[in-house]
């Protein structure tokens, strides 16, 4: 096995036997980068030299005996929308072209606290705004599994890196899916912690009240690590939940016998792909094997997650992104005769459609006349879709549902039809709208070899169940051990 292949704590315990040190362990990885970066594209920016000098102080204290953090020396990389101090930050948009952050994101000083090496920015729909990365104004991702389909997004970079041993870990964010739609497509483990879990400073808004920063690894000790390194409150944010977070790490190695996982039926009907419904009825009863009740329940209010949530992001990022406007940084369209003219053509031309589309919407929904009737309304929806997701944990543990409803698609399948698009999001969205943690982890694969993902749903701040069942799934799931193409 290559040693860009291990997971972060097969590299923690290399580091700390001084079999690798952390110059050669980044150079490994910016090597790597450089030659399979030109099929896959999860980059936009490669930070080689700030990590190269990183990796040498790291070096250094390792050699003095200095007393350092568990993740020490470990590469990592960021979703292109999670402020960076020095570092361009574009959302990959062209409206954020040039836009360099004066601060850092509450998570990238957390990194940089723990020693971190961070490798760069990666690729995403437009201000996380898509489910393919063919959002992206600079370039499309492709999936390591096959270089003709999507990533998944918005965190397609994130995802895509992760599975082409680019980088051990990184971090995307999650509005309604976007990071563990692009697990589930890339055979990776991604999960969107409870809202409130992990700080948003420096996360470039999209929809306030959904966005939530997570990580993608490549297994489930690897995904208690990183929890491990972000969760904890900051008063930076507002929403940030004032309370003690447990060590993850400790979720592990855990008996689920007696615990009870319920199958919500909406999640298994129309529009799912018969080879994901029967990979997740597959892991039910692997959960079944190892002690756990399943049974079948009801979530019918999830069937109108998706409209709510669509009008509630819309309606959030219409109002979040009016700060781009060509006057304080990033574009400004060079011909203009006012202000408002100003205004119209800077976001005319550095918006890319699918942006456009959703701040059109969002405006409309909150105008006078129309608010009681699409934003309020959807807001009364969400509340009837997280009361229901409470009733169901007070019986249940967990809820296992399908990641997406289907494996990867092409390129440039779905991109002319953004409702065919929008409804890649129907498994994960309602978790946004809960506010509750989720996991996805792949299950096996479907007749072409493309990875499938279940999604493993706990009730909020209990990560450290969701922890327990997928360690338990991954030490005694049966699968085939697969690589992709590259």
């Amino acid at each position: 096995m290559a040693i860009y292949e291990k997971t972060a704590h097969e590299l923690i315990e290399l580091l700390s036997q001084k079999q690798v040190s952390s110059e050669e362990l980044t150079m490994t990885f910016l090597d790597r980068i450089q030659q399979v970066e030109d099929k896959v594209d999860a980059f936009l920016t490669v930070t080689k030299e700030e990590a190269i000098k990183t990796a040498r102080k790291v070096d250094e204290k390792r050699m003095k005996g200095l007393k350092l953090p568990t993740l020490a020396g470990i590469p990592i990389a960021l979703k292109d929308n999670i402020c960076t101090q020095g570092i361009k930050t574009t959302c990959a948009s062209k409206i954020l072209h040039n836009f360099v952050p004066p601060y850092n994101a509450t998570v990238m000083n957390k990194i940089q606290d723990e020693d971190m090496i961070l490798l760069g920015k990666l690729n995403m729909d437009e201000f996380a705004m898509g489910s393919s990365t063919e959002n992206s104004h600079y370039k499309n991702t492709k999936n390591p599994w096959d270089l003709e389909r999507v990533p998944g997004g918005s965190s397609g970079g994130a995802a895509a890196s992760v599975a082409a041993d680019e980088t051990v870990f990184s971090l995307g964010s999650d509005t309604g899916g976007s990071i563990r739609q692009p697990a589930h497509y890339c055979g990776v483990v991604g999960m969107k912690p409870t809202y409130g879990s992990v700080s948003r400073y420096g996360l470039v808004a999209f929809a306030s009240s959904l966005d939530q920063i997570g990580p993608l690894s490549k297994d489930v000790e690897d995904m208690a690590l990183a929890l491990n390194l972000i969760c904890g409150y900051d008063p930076l944010d507002s929403s940030s939940a004032k309370l003690e977070h447990p060590d993850y790490l400790k979720s592990l190695n855990q008996d689920i016998k007696g615990m009870k996982i319920a199958l919500p039926k909406e999640f298994f009907g129309k529009g799912i792909h018969p080879e994901v419904r029967e990979s997740t009825l597959k892991a039910a009863k692997e959960l079944e094997k190892l002690g756990a009740i399943v049974e079948e329940v009801s979530l019918n209010m999830t069937e109108y997650a998706l409209p709510a949530y669509y009008m509630i992001s819309s309606a959030e990022a219409s109002s979040n992104l009016a700060r781009f406007d060509g006057v304080k940084y990033g574009y400004r369209a060079l011909e203009y005769d006012n202000l408002l003219e100003l205004y119209k053509e800077t976001r005319d031309q550095g918006f890319g459609d699918e942006v456009k589309r959703r701040i059109l919407l969002g405006t409309y929904a909150l105008s006078s006349g129309y608010y009681d009737a699409y934003y309020k309304k959807a807001q009364q929806v969400r509340t009837l879709i997280k009361n229901q997701f409470d009733q169901t944990f007070q019986t249940f543990d967990i809820i296992l549902t399908p990641t997406g409803p289907t494996t990867a698609f092409k390129l440039g399948e779905k991109i002319d039809n953004p409702v065919e698009m929008y409804m890649d999001d129907i498994c994960t969205v309602p978790i946004n709208i809960a506010g509750v943690p989720a996991l996805s982890i792949n299950s096996g694969y479907d007749s072409k070899g493309l990875p499938i993902g279940i999604q493993l749903i706990g009730k909020a701040f209990a990560e450290s169940t969701i922890l327990k069942v997928a360690h338990a799934y991954e030490k005694n799931r049966t699968l085939i051990n697969k690589k992709p193409i590259l």
